[in-house]
């Protein structure tokens, strides 16, 4: 069928299905209707078989629908269109009738009962036919407009998803399973984003304006949210959202979804036990704080844990543990608490070891020296790409200081303070893998000298697309042993490398 004739019958389908209220609808909203049907409707050929998939998660979000299925889908989105058609009649009076104040203090069901009773009011007043589901799914989104992100609401609740992005009113991606996928949500307007961000900027006592159209902020479940308008954002206010995940990862479980061998996270787990301080280094949504979290896991209960983060992400599960965050700039442009602040502050805080959540600036300085004096089993994260790249971005972290250093200098504090340095990267096919498990061991003339002791090495893929590769352990004794041994792990050390 072409895509002329499809357009023909959806206006007759469309007609039939909404009735009376099709025709108090204008040209171009019956247009709208239409179109957005027709787009939804209209596939171009496909092959007789289609590719089976093994886990239908997989699918995008906007999966394709079949031919049987068309009469089906078809209802579900013309039912959706009257959903949409009637929130924009509904939901500005109901705003009027509604303290929203008031109806935050009120139980979830309580204030549902009073939505469902004003939606019922205000749909005989404008004579808008909706039947009881569509009733129910107007209630829920004027609930998530009232209590929640709106559109976000359904994204922050499937569990499948890291990242949300809004672009634009129009174009919202998330990352599933590794991999960005265009979803079908999509705002009223840009100033329905903008509504949505103010929201979530409240929270914190901040806002977000012509005057400060950049904020950094996090939800209540810990998720960090970044915020950025025009004229910054030329295409409209943008949301990123990295969600908190409400799993429990763990290297026992980082193992079963082959991002490390067995080997790998048995000399992980030792090389946290006995207080090496680690250097997580990788690409911007590579997994380094959920494997941060994962090696944290081991260490003892009884050391005292003082954690410093931009943006609390960390979930340490140990009874001593002291939480800072950094504070940016009042409106005035005072008031700022940098992670160097806090770095300082937690060397006079007693602290067996410090963990920050990631080192970007001159507190690169700061924690090199905490690592050199008895703060042993430090750990933190990095952006670089290879392990020797992690050490040259630290090197350049700490000329930001503004002191004039010999670079050996810096680099022999580099090496005295860094025992291992772990590389994980998202790969292609969505899947976060550690590359390289590497040792620093100490400083020849001018060079930090390093050795891996783990590398990913790949081999090709499958023909579902999944990177095929093996972890090999390089063979090297790690210098660390005289450690392990001093904390009684040296056995444990010598099977994991058998």
């Amino acid at each position: 069928m072409s895509r002329a004739d499809v357009a023909k019958y959806s206006a007759v389908i469309t007609e039939k299905v909404l009735g009376k209220t099709y025709f108090r609808l204008n040209l171009l909203e019956q247009r709208e209707v239409v179109s957005n049907v027709v787009n939804r409707l209209y596939i171009a050929p496909v092959r007789d078989e289609p590719e089976e998939t093994d886990d239908d998660a997989e699918l995008p979000i906007a999966a394709v629908w079949g031919t049987n299925d068309r009469m089906a889908a078809t209802e579900r989105i013309l039912s959706s269109s009257s959903v949409t058609l009637a929130r924009n009649k509904v939901q500005p009076v109901l705003f009027e009738r509604i303290d929203i104040s008031a109806a935050l203090t009120l139980p979830r069901d309580e204030l549902t009962r009073q939505i469902s009773d004003i939606v019922l009011e205000i749909s005989h007043e404008e004579k808008l036919q909706l039947n009881k589901a569509e009733q129910e799914d107007l209630v829920k989104v004027l609930l998530d407009e009232m209590l929640g992100l709106g559109p976000l609401e359904p994204l922050l609740a499937d569990e499948t998803i890291n990242d949300i992005m809004v672009n634009g009113h129009n174009q919202v991606y998330v990352e599933r399973r590794g991999k960005l996928v265009l979803t079908d949500v999509k705002f009223r307007d840009d100033r329905h984003v903008m509504n949505v961000a103010t929201r979530i900027v409240s929270q914190i006592g901040r806002r977000v304006d012509e005057s400060s159209p950049l904020v950094d902020a996090r939800l209540e479940d810990g998720s960090r949210v970044n915020i950025i308008i025009p004229p910054l954002a030329i295409d409209g206010p943008s949301i990123s959202i990295r969600k908190f995940s409400k799993k429990k990862i763990t290297l026992d479980v980082m193992e079963k979804t082959q991002n490390l061998s067995p080997a790998m996270a048995s000399v992980l787990r030792i090389a946290s036990r006995a207080k090496l301080n680690i250097l997580i280094s990788g690409g911007t949504g590579s997994g380094k704080t959920t494997l941060l979290n994962a090696m944290s896991q081991m260490i003892d209960h009884g050391d005292r844990i003082v954690t410093i983060e931009d943006a609390a992400e960390l979930q340490l599960q140990q009874p001593h543990v002291v939480r800072l965050e950094t504070r940016p700039a009042n409106l005035e442009g005072q008031g700022a608490i940098t992670m160097r602040d806090l770095v300082k502050n937690a060397l006079r805080m007693r602290p067996d070891r410090i963990i920050l959540g990631e080192v970007r600036g001159s507190e690169a300085l700061d924690m090199l020296q905490a690592m050199n004096t008895g703060h042993e089993g430090s750990m933190s994260t990095v952006h670089a790409n290879r392990p020797r790249e992690a050490l040259t971005r630290l090197e350049n972290m700490v000329s930001m200081v503004g002191v004039s250093l010999p670079p050996k200098a810096v680099r022999t504090q580099i090496a005295a303070a860094l025992d291992i340095i772990i590389q994980i990267s998202r790969m292609r096919d969505g899947i976060r893998r550690i590359t390289h498990i590497m040792e620093v061991v100490g400083m020849e003339d001018d060079i930090v000298t390093t050795q891996d002791l783990f590398t990913f090495d790949y081999t090709g893929e499958d023909a579902a697309g999944t990177i095929q590769g093996e972890f090999k352990y390089t063979g090297v004794r790690p210098h660390f042993s005289t450690k392990a041994e001093y904390f009684g792990l040296e056995r444990a050390l010598l099977e994991a490398l058998r």
